[in-house]
């Protein structure tokens, strides 16, 4: 057997393969370290400060209107077509996503994911991927723009509303010029795909390696283990397992980061739990999984981004399996029931599972639930009784994200902690399937005027029931410009507070 697995942990592997709970001397105490190897603007916005054009990053949102006929840019049927002037609202038809090329160059997706296209002075949305006849120029006075075609020419709407990329007259902003629209812009996506593509390359490599070098340091690993934390789940991208020469636009040096983070729990006696983040593809549509737009196919028939992810997860824990720090590996994190079918998702932990048991026969393989729906769908899933072991079941539980939990009061919030979650925890706990990691929650919430009091009991309500998980919990994250989400300052300022013992409970 290899040294593999979190060392304090070590009485746990031989109980867990044949019981779904465990003591609390062995459970995990967890934290997760959000925003460093997969970058999420919300954690740490001064990452995209450099940025020209910070507000037409990958994924963003724009809308087209005509000045002069007061109608929307349109791919009709979300695509398939020619593209006319002649939306009377802006809609799904009149909406599209960059792909970022420059700071000034672009290219747009319509909503049945097909690209605008200019070959000529016709323009439609009928190609799969774009190239430079999908590549436009953007000119911008305030909110008015005018879009130069690959052609040269610039986009005109004329009056019978078509769109042709054959203007070539004055280039003003005046209000009766054709080829002038207003745009606008919602900027929805501030991921790792939009942060290093919206730096130049040179650019993109300091502002990476400053920040995996600053942000997560072997200080933050000390105050970890000086406050009773035993393991750290760290989320990583997939293309990780190709530095350094990772796949456009991702930035090299997460690999070396991740290994620095061993080292580092080495030191300190804390585990580390690989949590595959982000898979090609996209298993979602936020921006954590790494995606260019919010496009999701990780689960598409007839691409090999499964088979890719497992590769991933070979090569992670091929890598570290013998670490002494090593814990386990998450095979995903939230895909989420849109984009993932359950069975495909099923087959994947299956495979995952067995690629993991190639090199270690004890670290944990931890399965996220499918998000949208109730974990409960896989607790009678890869249970010990089928000959699989040490694998958890992953919940993540916030009060917020639902519409149930706005307009609540904290005292709400915190009965809900105390028995509906507690209630769904301990079903699951009994169910005699994989164990239970809470392995995302945080003290933010959707009160409006909550004092620190009232964030001091909302976490002593989660610590007490999530304390209960048979596998334990982790708390998101350690650092972010959020308080509340940040476990570090929680910690400093008496928001979580440990028992008289030290212990967690």
């Amino acid at each position: 057997m290899p040294r593999a697995c979190f060392l304090l942990a070590i009485a746990l592997f031989s109980a867990v393969s044949t019981s779904a709970t465990t003591n609390n001397a062995t459970r995990v105490r967890s934290v997760s370290l959000g925003g460093w190897l997969v970058i999420e603007k919300w954690i740490k916005p001064s990452l995209f400060d450099g940025i020209v054009e910070p507000d037409l990053l990958d994924g963003t949102l724009v809308t087209f209107e005509s000045l002069v006929l007061g109608t929307y840019v349109t791919a009709a049927n979300g695509g398939g077509s020619d593209v006319t002037a002649n939306g009377t609202s802006a809609s799904d038809w009149q909406t599209f996503k960059l792909w970022r090329v420059s700071s000034t160059l672009f290219q747009f997706r319509v909503s049945k994911n097909q690209f605008i296209s200019a070959p000529d002075s016709s323009v439609s949305a009928t190609v799969d991927y774009p190239g430079q006849s999908e590549t436009f120029e953007i000119s911008r006075n305030g909110g008015l723009v005018m879009l130069r075609a690959p052609n040269g020419m610039y986009l005109q709407a004329n009056e019978n509303s078509r769109l042709t990329a054959d203007y070539n007259g004055t280039l003003g902003w005046s209000s009766d010029n054709p080829a002038v629209f207003n745009m606008t812009v919602n900027t929805v996506l501030g991921g790792e795909f939009q942060l290093a593509n919206g730096y130049d390359k040179e650019d993109a490599q300091t502002v990476f390696k400053k920040h995996r070098e600053s942000f997560i340091t072997q200080d933050d690993f000390k105050f970890l283990a000086a406050n009773a934390i035993n393991n750290v789940r760290i989320p990583i991208g997939w293309w990780i397992a190709y530095d350094p020469e990772p796949p456009f636009p991702f930035v090299s040096g997460s690999l070396e980061a991740l290994d620095n983070a061993f080292t580092w729990a080495e030191n300190t006696g804390i585990s580390v739990l690989v949590d595959l983040h982000a898979a090609p593809g996209s298993q979602s549509q936020w921006q954590h999984c790494g995606t260019r737009d919010g496009v999701s196919e990780w689960a598409k028939a007839n691409t090999s981004y499964i088979s890719d992810t497992l590769s991933v997860i070979e090569f992670l824990t091929s890598r570290y399996a013998s670490h002494s720090a090593f814990f386990g590996i998450e095979l995903l994190n939230e895909p989420t029931q849109q984009h993932v079918p359950l069975d495909v998702l099923r087959n994947y932990y299956v495979a995952g599972y067995s690629r993991v048991r190639k090199y270690s026969s004890s670290c944990f393989v931890i399965i996220c639930q499918l998000i949208g729906t109730n974990p409960s769908i896989l607790v009678d899933f890869m249970t010990p009784s089928d000959g699989y072991t040490n694998v958890a079941l992953d919940v993540h539980w916030y009060n917020l994200f639902e519409n149930r939990f706005v307009n609540t009061s904290a005292q709400w919030n915190i009965d809900y902690i105390l028995n509906q979650r507690n209630s769904d925890l301990q079903k699951l706990n009994n169910a005699n399937g994989p164990l239970i990691l809470v392995g995302e929650w945080t003290t933010e919430w959707d009160v409006q005027g909550a004092t620190m009091s009232d964030y001091r009991n909302f976490g002593v309500a989660q610590l007490k029931v999530f304390g209960n998980a048979s596998l334990g919990w982790s708390y998101w994250g350690l650092k972010s410009k959020d308080l509340h989400w940040d476990f570090e300052r929680t910690v400093e300022k008496g928001l979580l507070t440990r028992q008289s013992n030290g212990q967690w409970p």
